[in-house]
């Protein structure tokens, strides 16, 4: 049985008169969550680090009677962040929401077997490109549009022990603990901070890992009180409600995403 839910397009307009910069943007959950903020009415600026796949997802956007631009970023360069958040500034003269999704993924091994480099570049792109891109938002929030909204891709992994993928999982976590102090410090100001905590998702990256570890999506989907995995549209969906005043007195959540796998 089929138990995937229809989307219901009757009354668009969740994010309208929105600005959203969106990391990770060229594939997967981001690319899927561009796709639905431009359609709910918000202009977007999609960022990640190949140019081919943000024009293609970009196109599709404007095709589709939206609103939408890139610019090529990388999250380990400090710079690069900077200067992708500055171009939404640019072309939109503000930046109203944010949705950090970029990410990097290494080959799955226990902790023992994690290789630095492939530890540091986690770092350098998921906790610290993540950090260095709040920092920048909420400047940028500040500066414009005055309160707003922030939402980070984290995981189901940051929230147990992750024994496959564990700088991952504890760089997912870290990920947590940055949200919920951001929240608590710029609530006063009106900008809410929140992730999401996706489960397993049909992405590119989750094919990666099931590459190197044969019958991963059998051992999820047995793990997962729905039976099976998450198309990147249902996590967008969940990011979309966070980042919408629908959500206007939700901060500091770190809302599971995961079809009950964490229950």
């Amino acid at each position: 049985m089929d138990n995937t839910p229809t989307t219901d397009t009757s009354a668009p307009g969740l994010l309208a008169g929105k600005v959203a910069f969106v990391s990770g943007a060229g594939r997967g959950i981001g690319a899927a969550a561009a796709r639905l903020f431009a359609r709910e009415g918000a202009r977007v600026l999609l960022a990640a680090r190949t140019e081919s796949q943000l024009e293609a997802v970009t196109a599709e956007i404007r095709a589709d009677g939206g609103t939408a631009d890139h610019v090529v970023c990388d999250l380990a360069d400090a710079a690069s962040v900077r200067a992708a958040v500055d171009r939404a500034l640019g072309l939109y003269g503000r930046i109203d929401l944010a949705f950090n999704n970029g990410a990097a993924i290494t080959p799955p091994g226990p902790l023992d077997q994690v290789q630095e480099s492939d530890f540091d570049r986690l770092y350098a792109v998921n906790l610290k490109g993540l950090w260095l891109a709040m920092t920048a938002e909420i400047d940028a929030i500040r500066a414009t549009a005055g309160t707003g909204a922030i939402v980070n891709n984290s995981s189901v992994g940051s929230l147990r022990g992750n024994p496959e993928l564990p700088a991952y999982g504890a760089m997912k976590r870290a990920v947590n603990s940055l949200t919920e102090s951001a929240a608590i410090t710029c609530g006063p100001e009106g900008i809410r901070v929140n992730a999401i905590a996706p489960g397993n998702t049909l992405t590119e990256m989750i094919r990666t890992w099931e590459a190197d570890s044969p019958g991963l999506q059998e051992r999820l989907t047995s793990r997962t009180p729905l039976r099976r995995a998450a198309d990147p549209d249902e996590i967008a969906e969940a990011a979309a409600w966070l980042l919408s005043d629908r959500s206007s007195y939700v901060t500091g959540t770190i809302l599971r995403v995961d079809g009950g796998a964490g229950t």
